[in-house]
């Protein structure tokens, strides 16, 4: 199983506030659609209670909550990050979409990043992503666009792969 943390962070590291997104960046958002699509996403209850119509299409939508019993349309729920990961197969590739508490737990156990780096500070926000320490990772790809009449600011795509483990 390959795992990966797919994110859009501001200058700061913020990736949300009321549990919405910080920055509507339509480019961000087909990458991130053709990035996950055939492939696992993991998330927090949270997040999936954001999405606008429910469980994405084309993907295996995973839930992590601890609340007994919850059952989610097109998703499966489990109540922890490892039971969510056991349920995964040895060739399968996973995305995890978010909350912040889940990119905390997923960092240590993460192959890669695919970030969108904005180059802006929201001017609300209440939930970040973990730091990236560069003795861990390591950038592989950087493709920086400019702001134009679609998007607000400057952003990247940045995708990190982790060194090697000592």
């Amino acid at each position: 199983m390959t795992l990966t943390l797919i994110a859009a962070i501001d200058r700061r590291r913020a990736i949300g506030y009321r549990n919405r997104l910080l920055f509507w960046l339509p480019d961000d958002l087909k990458r991130f659609k053709a990035l996950t699509t055939g492939h696992t996403i993991l998330m927090g209850r949270r997040t999936f209670e954001s999405l606008p119509k429910g469980a994405l299409p084309q993907r295996r939508n995973v839930v992590l909550s601890a609340r007994p019993g919850l059952s989610l349309p097109g998703a499966e729920v489990y109540p922890t990050l490892e039971a969510a990961l056991a349920s995964c197969r040895p060739d399968e590739q996973v995305y995890v979409i978010g909350g912040a508490s889940l990119y905390r737990q997923a960092l240590p156990l993460a192959d890669g990043l695919c970030l969108t780096e904005i180059d802006a500070e929201a001017p609300q926000a209440d939930a970040w992503f973990p730091p990236v320490d560069p003795a861990v990772w390591h950038e592989k790809s950087r493709d920086a666009r400019p702001a134009d009449e679609k998007h607000p600011c400057p952003f990247a795509f940045v995708d990190y792969e982790r060194r090697p483990r000592p």
